[in-house]
Parts: structure tokens; sequence; C-alpha cells
């Protein structure tokens, strides 16, 4: 047998479980990861070897990792706002996909806005990919829209290679991306039915947030009163009944709220196919820490109170949570409105791809989880939630996509220091625990060439 391309020797590696069976395309259907030193073996940018440490097989080239770093699965985030084309000046894909690479991130899946045109048809998906293409430093996907206009006509677009189709329940910050009532959202999970379509949900209802005191203003807490937690309540629960009458997939994205928890408990318990996702921004920070004006914490559904933090960190630990993603949203800094700290006027929206894995790292840590799981939603879940059937694991026949993580080590964050296109952050001055010091994608190191793929759904 001819040598490998490469092996990396690690002391800590996070590997998959022993299961031979695959697992399923539900982010619950997943196998155990374990950490225990190996050898991964790489040919042909796939996992064609896994050795115990001391049995390194022969490589063309070897890399020995420090004891005081983990090989990790590369990150999939699925819940990634890029904006090219249309919206450069906010984010573009070679900026995004740098600072995902240098957080640890291999493989991001697009939101279907803040782009123009949205990815709502063919035309507007073979846009986005032209644009992108030459420009990832890590692979990319694509989300499908899901608006009035498109309803009956998804078909084409799922064939076209997107992972499946996002909604809004409410206005969605931009006209062109206009939302759906409740009667469109059934319209559409009806239509996603007939092929196992996934629709993903921005879930806050529209009738609670109008009626809802309006947010003008500087005071945090008239911003948070302005986005009531019944408002995903009310969401969530008719996206469930969706789900359970059409017999469709349905993800509810970035949860905010734990009060709904046990609706979406109850609902799989009962065998409907509804899956969440939460974010670093809600696990880190808290109201309380808010001052009044700081709208780079704006974000919608809100940042809750401290107990409403810890309570999504128990739907973490018992598995009501199924993935933690980004929610990378960035804008120019002016439509933040740090000059007149109002939050009602400010776009809603944080980056933090570059700072992802740190930052859930630093609260799981202080909490008692460990890497592996971590590696569990921030990898394994996303991965099997997209349908992504080769990444995510560090498992033979599996992307060679690997992140290199010094767990123990900690950085103060440096907004200068960030590659995202614009560097306003919540986190600035920040201690954080954990940093990347170099990722692999198909087994090339990433950062100095946009060696990404586009990817398409059945394909990856």
């Amino acid at each position: 047998m001819a040598d490998l391309d490469l092996v990396i020797r690690a002391r800590r590696a996070i590997l998959a479980g022993r299961n031979p069976n695959p697992p399923t395309e539900e982010p619950g259907g997943l196998r155990q990861n374990r950490q225990e030193s190996a050898c991964v073996g790489v040919r042909a940018g796939l996992i064609e070897a896994i050795t115990p440490y001391d049995e390194t097989p022969a490589a063309r080239q070897v890399v020995e990792l420090g004891d005081d770093v983990v090989l990790l699965p590369g990150l999939v985030d699925t819940h990634v706002h890029i904006n090219e084309p249309g919206r450069t000046e906010w984010e573009g894909f070679a900026t995004a996909t740098r600072a995902a690479a240098a957080g640890g991130i291999t493989t991001i899946i697009d939101m279907p806005l803040n782009s123009i045109p949205p990815t709502i048809d063919v035309d507007a998906l073979a846009a986005k990919r032209a644009a992108a293409q030459g420009q990832c430093y890590v692979d990319v996907g694509f989300w499908g829209g899901a608006v009035p206009s498109n309803l009956g006509r998804l078909r084409p677009l799922y064939d076209a290679g997107v992972f499946g189709f996002k909604c809004f329940l409410l206005h969605s910050g931009v006209d062109e991306f206009p939302a759906l009532d409740e009667a469109g959202m059934r319209a559409a999970l009806t239509e996603l039915a007939d092929f196992d379509g996934l629709l993903i949900v921005h879930a806050e209802d529209a009738h609670t947030i109008e009626a809802a005191p309006k947010p003008d203003g500087t005071r945090y807490a008239d911003f948070l009163a302005s986005r009531p937690r019944i408002a995903e309540q009310v969401a969530i629960a008719a996206v469930i009944a969706g789900a359970r009458e059409a017999g469709a997939r349905a993800h509810v994205l970035h949860l905010a709220d734990a009060d709904a928890l046990d609706l979406l408990g109850a609902a799989r318990s009962a065998g409907i196919r509804v899956s969440v996702e939460t974010c670093p921004h809600y696990l880190s920070f808290t109201a309380e820490e808010i001052h009044d004006g700081a709208t780079e914490f704006k974000c919608c559904p809100p940042i809750r109170e401290a107990e409403n933090r810890e309570r999504l960190w128990g739907g973490l630990r018992t598995g009501d949570i199924d993935c933690i993603v980004s929610d990378h949203s960035p804008s120019t800094p002016a439509l933040k409105r740090q000059d007149s700290g109002d939050f009602g006027a400010a776009w809603g929206g944080i980056s933090s791809l570059q700072l992802a894995l740190p930052a859930v790292w630093t609260g799981a840590s202080e909490r008692g989880f460990s890497l592996v799981d971590v590696v569990g939603w921030m990898a394994e879940a996303p991965a099997a939630l997209a349908g992504l059937t080769r990444k995510g694991r560090i498992a033979l026949g599996y992307d060679a996509d690997f992140a290199v993580f010094a767990p123990e080590e900690t950085f103060v964050v440096d907004p200068a220091r960030l590659l995202h296109r614009h560097s306003l952050t919540p986190y600035a001055g920040r201690r954080l625990s954990g940093i990347v010091a170099h990722s692999w994608l198909r087994g090339r190191e990433t950062g100095a060439q946009p060696i990404g793929q586009l990817l398409t759904r059945g394909d990856a």
C-alpha cells in the first residue's frame, strides 16, 4: 500500500464512537464520541486510517501534536449570514470563511438572506454560488428561503442543491425576504414533506411582538420587553403543530427562551420530528450585564436573564437542545447605532464565527462539560441536521477536516485580531478559554489559500 498523504499523531483526539451503523440525519440519532490517543491518517482528503498512537502508519508527512492540544473534527456551523452578493459591505465570503477557519470551523451553511438577491429560486442560488467561487477558505453550502412568492415551487431549488429552507414568522429585517404567516408555514411544511425537506424557522410570533411595547431608546430592559419570551413559545408551538400535521421535519433556530424547552421535549416524545439549536451569545451573556446603549449585544431573539442562560445549559445537558451554532449576523458598524445607543434602531446581529468555539468552551468547561460534549454540539449534530454525511466526525471515510485546540490556554478578545469584515463585538475585552492553533480542510492546512469547496446537498 502506498504511503498516506498525512498522519497526525495526537495524544488527545476526539474520535467518533465505535458503533458500525451510520448515524441518522436527525441530530438526536448520534453516536457517542470519545477522547483518546491516536494517529489519524489521510489520503486524498479523506480519513483512511485511525491507529493507536504508537502505531504510526507510513506517510509523506507526519505532524506530531503537543500534549497541550486536542485534535477535534472540524466544526460545522449551519447558521451563518455571509450577505454576498448585494451587501458585501456587511460581510463577504472571503472574510467570513477566513474567520471561520481561524475559529476551527471548516464547514458553514449560508443563510438565504441578507444577500441580494435572497436565495429563493434557482437563479439566485446560481448568483450566490458565482459570488462565492474561488473566495472560500472553508467548505460552504447554502440554505434556500421559503417566502410567500415561492410556495408551491420549492422543489426546483431543493433539486439544485440547497440543504433545506428557512422562513421567518415575523419581519425578517429586510424587505426582500418577507415572512410567512402561520398558514404559509404550514403550506411550506406540507410541500417539504413530499420530499422530506427540512424547514428551519425563525420562531418569534409576529402578533405577540406587535402587541408588545416598542423598543425605541437606549434601555436594554425596554428592548427585552419588546421581544417577550411568550413570542418564542407561541411560534414554536405553531411550528410543532405544523410539523405534526404535515409529517415534516422542522428545526427551531437560535432558541433564546428556555421556557420553550418543555414544548419541544413533549413534541419529540410524541414522535414529532423537530430539533432545536442555541447560540454562543445566549450561553455566554446575560441581560443583567448589558448596559443601556450597548447595542453590540442586540440580537433577535434577545439575550435573556441569567437564570434563563443556566436553563439553556441544562437543555444541552439533557439533550433537549441539539446543537450550538453561531448565527453569525454581521452588519456595518454604523447600522449598530453605537452613536445613539438606540436598541430600536440598531441592527440585530452578533458576529462570532471566529469566537464561537472558545466562547462555548469557556462556559462548558465552567459547568463540568467536556470537549466530547462540545464536539457533539458544534460538529456532529449540525452536520447531521444538514445531512452532511462526511462532516463533523473523526471517522473512517469522513473528510479530513480538523481543528487543533488548546483548551487550557486563555486569551482576551482583541477586536483588532478578528478576521470578520467588521470587528465590533460584545466579546471585546472578555477572557475566553481555548485557542485554535490550526485547522485542516480535507487534509490541507487552512488560511493561506481559498481551498474551500461549494457543497451541494447529497454530495457532502
